[in-house]
């Protein structure tokens, strides 16, 4: 499954991803630069947030209360702001584009 994540220079970086893995796992596993997971995937931080491109958003399951809570305190928080550890890559994610904020939380 294919992941791109794109930085604030205007450069990008794809990465293959297998069934199942988080976002946040992925970015770690190949040294993805501005996702920090901090808490490790545990959904207490919010140095994973990420920007999801349009025509992915919709496709994430739905946003819970708790990550919205810690997405108050990400830095540049947007509509389509989601923390990665969150996103669990699936079929209808393969090809997934987001962006990485130049500051986490």
């Amino acid at each position: 499954m294919k992941v791109t994540f794109r930085y604030q220079d205007g450069t990008s970086e794809t990465f293959e991803g297998s069934l199942g893995d988080t976002l946040m796992d992925v970015a770690l596993d190949n040294g993805v630069q501005g996702i920090l997971a901090q808490c490790g995937g545990g959904c207490t931080c919010c140095t994973c947030h990420c920007w999801v491109d349009d025509g992915w958003f919709d496709r994430l399951n739905p946003l819970r209360a708790e990550e919205d809570e810690l997405l108050t305190y990400a830095w540049g928080r947007r509509t389509n702001s989601r923390l990665s550890c969150q996103i669990r890559l699936n079929e209808d994610l393969d090809g997934l584009s987001v962006e990485v904020p130049e500051n986490q939380g």
